[in-house]
């Protein structure tokens, strides 16, 4: 397995991790859902294995899995496993594959993390527990609970307006002193609180932005990386603009994000993974953009938005 390149970061719907990177890079790589191949009535084995080559063969550093950007919450348990298995198949070991969490009781998690002990995973994206709001300690109680069941590494997931409660900072630092707990996807939608945190965290801690049309920005103020839905587009790319800001070609990386911050912004100009879905499927790399209720197809007018924007990229990289 490759070590990943230093600037790039734990990285939606999917980046780098393996059994032998050691904690301080474990996070350090520019991750790429894989789980969005899920057509309605049946996974797309198919589909899901022409993905994950695709993004074998590119600039990612790794994959995660059955996370929330993609579909994972519609899959049953039987399909993830899967999932896991086909991804692994693909990459056979060339790509650390990490599988997405997300739960409110923690003794559920607690036995997932039991059942998928033996998969062929470097380790776990969890995000907050949701809707029931936990208190600080709680959050700290319910994550450490998590680690201490788990030999795997462990990204912690901090979105509070999905979840409905936030991961302090304060308590982001208490859990970096676990082992396994190697890392933080931020979304946390505070400028201040995600500068704080990079300021304050502890060396060897990846900070792993998951706010798509703020990456630039953050890579700027020091994250290392992004867990992204908008690179699984052009992976390439958001790939350059990472070692651009690592080598202090500012004035180039901001050039590159120049070029990527509308497509950034259109993939989520609809309910996501819909938009991904439409440009992965224009890209040939699944057979069908179709979805599991609740989410539905892109309207006509966006699918025309993007359709434009894919033949004037393609136009420009000829």
């Amino acid at each position: 397995m490759s070590t990943p390149r230093p600037c790039r970061s734990l990285g939606n719907g999917s980046g780098t991790y393996g059994q032998d990177i050691d904690a301080s890079s474990a996070a350090r790589g520019h991750l790429v859902a894989a789980g969005d191949a899920v057509p309605r009535r049946r996974a797309d084995d198919a589909s899901l294995a022409r993905l994950t080559a695709h993004y074998r063969d590119s600039a990612v550093d790794g994959i995660v899995l059955a996370a929330t950007t993609g579909e994972g919450l519609t899959l049953t348990e039987e399909e993830i496993e899967r999932l896991v298995a086909t991804v692994a198949a693909t990459l056979e070991g060339d790509r650390p594959l990490y599988l997405g969490l997300c739960g409110s009781d923690t003794r559920r998690l607690t036995q997932r993390l039991a059942a998928t002990a033996t998969w062929p995973i470097a380790g776990y994206l969890i995000a907050c527990p949701y809707y029931t709001r936990p208190s600080q300690e709680g959050l700290r109680r319910h994550f450490t609970a998590l680690a201490e069941h788990t030999d795997k590494r462990i990204v912690l997931y901090n979105i509070p307006y999905r979840t409905g409660v936030n991961l302090a900072n304060e308590t982001v630092f208490r859990l970096a002193e676990l082992a396994n707990i190697v890392g933080v996807k931020d979304c946390c939608a505070d400028a201040a609180q995600s500068f704080d945190l990079l300021r304050g965290r502890p060396p060897g801690f990846a900070v792993l932005t998951g706010e798509d049309a703020s990456f630039y920005g953050a890579l700027a103020q020091g994250a290392d990386g992004g867990i992204l839905a908008s690179a699984h587009a052009d992976p390439a790319a958001f790939a350059a603009l990472c070692d651009a800001v690592l080598s202090g070609d500012r004035s180039g990386a901001l050039a590159r994000w120049g070029e990527l911050v509308a497509l950034a912004r259109l993939l989520f100009a609809e309910p996501s993974p819909a938009p991904i879905k439409h440009w992965l499927w224009r890209m040939g790399l699944i057979d069908s953009p179709e979805l599991r209720l609740p989410m539905t197809a892109i309207s006509p007018e966006l699918a025309g938005r993007l359709d434009r924007l894919f033949r004037a990229r393609r136009t420009a990289a000829a």
